[in-house]
């Protein structure tokens, strides 16, 4: 494995972790038109946050056991495939699969594939 390689398969399982959290944050700007005052704003902004949370809380300890962020996001992406909001049509089901369980199989995959590399990956640290 070159070293370019190693630091792509290093860095990309977290880069995507963070834009996924960021792209998860998008969702929560609904509050901000609901015309609540300050406190209700600011305590439906932090309710509507908790997924970003836990996605930046599963980064942080998947950092150094890559493990836990391959068993925890593949199971946050079958939880979240299971529990997906019924009110939504067929194609929304399909879209919401694709666009938020999708990328999270993707990073569990990437850290699996850290973790069963880490010896070649940490070689050199």
């Amino acid at each position: 494995m070159t070293e370019v390689s190693k630091k792509v398969l290093y860095w990309t399982p977290r880069g995507l972790c963070i834009a996924f959290a960021a792209f998860l944050s998008l969702f929560s700007m609904d509050v901000f038109g609901e015309g609540l005052g300050f406190w209700r704003t600011l305590l439906a902004l932090l309710m509507h946050l908790i997924p970003v949370f836990v996605v930046l809380l599963i980064l942080a300890l998947a950092w150094r056991w890559e493990w836990i962020g391959a068993a925890a996001f593949a199971g946050v992406a079958v939880l979240f495939l299971f529990n997906m909001p019924k009110h939504l049509s067929p194609q929304g089901r399909q879209s919401a699969a694709l666009f938020i369980a999708g990328p999270v199989f993707v990073i569990a995959a990437l850290f699996l594939a850290n973790w069963l590399k880490r010896k070649e990956l940490h070689a050199g640290r």
